[in-house]
């Protein structure tokens, strides 16, 4: 009821400014799912769509208890749920039932029970519950009101580490949770952050007397700390407030006398490197590679690492050996992006998930045996692809066009991913912007690409603009403060590399983009309007002075450091100036935005102010807003309608 009053009233403050013809609205999903000026979805094109959206996926979420079976989350109503399956192949045993996806999962050490995290109507607002798996039943152990997540157990299973905004709504803190062995669940706060960056926990030591914390400021900023459980005292072990640099805390050694963290402090890209906490040396371990390390997890023994690097959004897995810090790839690996690493019990088996350009995210498991060596790589879940015959899924290929500024006399080259049709050209374009800013986009499994491909005859391009991350700590900083629309300048660079490209057709490109993305796309409407054709904006930063207002209280100073602090007066007014909302009498194309009434990092006040602009200036605006969604639609219902309402978009400013 709170969100459907809520949108009535941001609806009677977008009418209030309209000067153009009145607003076509109607609702579906059981009122859940406003449309603003969306015309009526063919029936046929809804068939066409439906295979393409029933793909499912399936997420490794832990080894069973016996370290045999795995836990899954997968799809078989409209949202993903928890499930159990006991060899490869074998059926899914859902255990979960809710209206709500599943979050996070923390398998308890030596029991028949786990931890889980579940927000509700994509608030953000995640809860921590505790299952049984014998009964199936479940109980919240946290507050119900703050955002709670990262949860660690100790090695018996008796303290759950967690970080929490209990204490005052705003600030990231580290607690722990004690479950005696009648299941009474006491909570005390070990970590109190005051200075608004994310304080998170990464790994309890053998013996649960110390704790691995990660302290995470921006992109380019991050810390390391020890603390020890015995007392207050909290040791900041890697990184420093005054010279910026990237520092993830993994795990304890098996002496808890020393740990494995990443940083770039050697490096342009993120390293494994051991360091000794009483000496403080550090050993890089992955000194010859020259890309970001990104998944990294130890055997039981602590004997054995696994881990992954990004090799231009492809993922390498090696196996190393702890003692002597020798490591080797595993020979044969998938081309595709891998993560969600564990070993089982017995530490002679390694789960993962992978994702290829052809295949969505399954569960693999690789046998591991001695000497760093591995046999057979099996697939334990086949997820359904909808009757679609995948092999011939449009495979991407990676191309580096120039930009506008130079490196060493040269121009700056952008990476971007290239999915063209299989039939002559010139192909329409649709220029697909990742957000974060600080993300990437790697080469998934991707049957919406694929949609757009078969259903609109489109070539689908996804840049990774500077600010991007695997490419290194240099590139990601490049669009930091006052140089935020330099990253809209590549997508400039890109339009000018479509047009020297045959196959591509110049005059007909469109852009769509989602949160961060959804801003870049905005902007490229200012900015290019004469070279586009439409854009789709999801959950899009309209104008950077009232996001970083109105955006949750926890994140607030996070996004500060990313994007300006609009506190500063000179800040202000460049936030302010390159603000989308503030330009609308630029954007000359055919708009669709898209919300979720719950958003907590976009609020929805940043879709509606746009909406209202545009309408004021008389352009008309497809809006689409759902009421039980935040960042992103994770119902499948709503997702359905969404997908559809784009290819439609598509299809009429693309096609002749």
């Amino acid at each position: 009821m709170k969100n459907k009053f809520s949108y009535v009233l941001g609806c009677l403050l977008v009418s209030a400014s309209l000067t153009a013809a009145t607003v076509e609205k109607r609702t579906l999903n059981n009122g859940n799912l406003i449309l603003e000026d969306i015309p009526e979805i063919p029936q046929q094109l809804v068939d066409d769509l439906n295979r393409y959206q029933n793909v499912r996926s399936a997420s490794f979420n832990g080894w069973s208890e016996t370290g045999n079976g795995l836990y899954i989350k997968t799809r078989f109503g409209d949202v993903s749920q928890l499930h159990r399956v006991l060899k490869p192949g074998g059926a899914r045993h859902q255990l979960t039932f809710f209206q709500e996806p599943v979050g996070q999962v923390a398998i308890r050490p030596d029991s028949q029970s786990l931890a889980f995290t579940m927000d509700a109507g994509g608030s953000e607002f995640s809860q921590v519950f505790l299952m049984d798996l014998d009964s199936g039943k479940y109980r919240m152990i946290t507050d119900g009101e703050s955002r709670n997540g990262a949860l660690r157990w100790n090695d018996d299973g008796s303290k759950l580490a967690y970080q929490s905004t209990q204490r005052n709504g705003r600030s990231n803190d580290i607690w722990i949770a004690d479950v005696d062995s009648d299941e009474k669940v006491r909570h005390k706060m070990v970590v109190q952050a005051e200075d608004g960056s994310w304080w998170g926990p990464s790994a309890f030591s053998e013996g649960g007397d110390k704790l691995l914390v990660q302290q995470y400021v921006s992109a380019n900023q991050s810390m390391v700390h020890v603390k020890e459980l015995s007392s207050d005292s909290l040791s900041r072990v890697a990184g420093n407030s005054e010279k910026k640099s990237r520092n993830f805390a993994l795990d304890f050694t098996a002496d808890g006398e020393s740990i494995f963290i990443l940083t770039d402090r050697y490096s342009d890209f993120n390293q494994l490197v051991v360091k000794e906490l009483a000496s403080g040396n550090e050993t890089v371990i992955t000194k010859d590679i020259l890309w970001d390390v990104n998944n990294f997890i130890l055997n039981d023994a602590k004997s054995m690492a696994a881990f992954t690097t990004n090799e231009d959004g492809m993922s390498k897995l090696y196996l190393l050996d702890t003692d002597s810090l020798d490591y080797v790839a595993v020979d044969d690996f998938p081309v595709g992006v891998a993560g969600s690493l564990a070993f089982n019990k017995n530490g002679d088996k390694l789960a993962l998930q992978l994702n290829t350009a052809k295949t969505p995210t399954d569960v693999f498991v690789l046998d591991i045996q001695s000497d760093l060596k591995s046999g057979k790589l099996e697939r334990w879940t086949f997820s359904e692809v909808g009757g679609l015959n995948t092999d011939k899924f449009v495979e991407p290929e990676l191309v580096h066009y120039p930009t506008f500024d130079q490196v060493n006399g040269e121009p700056r080259k952008i990476p971007a991913f290239v999915y063209k049709p299989k039939a002559d050209g010139p192909h329409p374009v649709i220029i697909s912007i990742h957000g974060g800013p600080e993300s990437q986009y790697r080469p998934n499994f991707s049957s919406t690409v694929q949609l757009w491909i078969e259903e609109v005859g489109a070539a689908v391009i996804a840049p990774n603009v500077r600010g991007s991350a695997g490419y290194g700590k240099e590139y990601v900083a490049l669009d930091n403060g006052f140089k935020r629309e330099d990253s809209v300048k590549d997508i400039g660079a890109l339009l000018d590399w479509i047009k020297t490209q045959p196959d591509l057709d110049e005059d007909r490109v469109v852009v769509i983009g989602g949160s961060y993305g959804g801003y870049m796309v905005l902007a490229s409407a200012v900015h290019y309007s004469d070279r586009l054709k439409g854009a789709v904006d999801i959950v899009g930063i309209s104008n950077f002075v009232t996001f970083l207002k109105n955006t949750q209280d926890y994140r607030r100073d996070l996004r500060r450091v990313e994007y300006g602090d609009e506190r500063d007066p000179a800040m202000r007014k460049h936030l302010e100036e390159i603000s989308p909302n503030n330009h609308v009498d630029k954007i000359k194309v055919p708009m669709f935005i898209v919300q979720g009434e719950n958003d907590p990092r976009v609020p929805v006040t940043e879709a509606t102010q746009m909406v209202a602009a545009l309408r004021e200036a008389g352009d008309k605006v497809w809006y689409m807003n759902a009421l039980n969604e935040g960042h992103g639609y994770r119902k499948k219902e709503n997702r359905d309608v969404y997908q559809q309402a784009v290819v439609m978009f598509f299809k009429k400013h693309l096609l002749p």
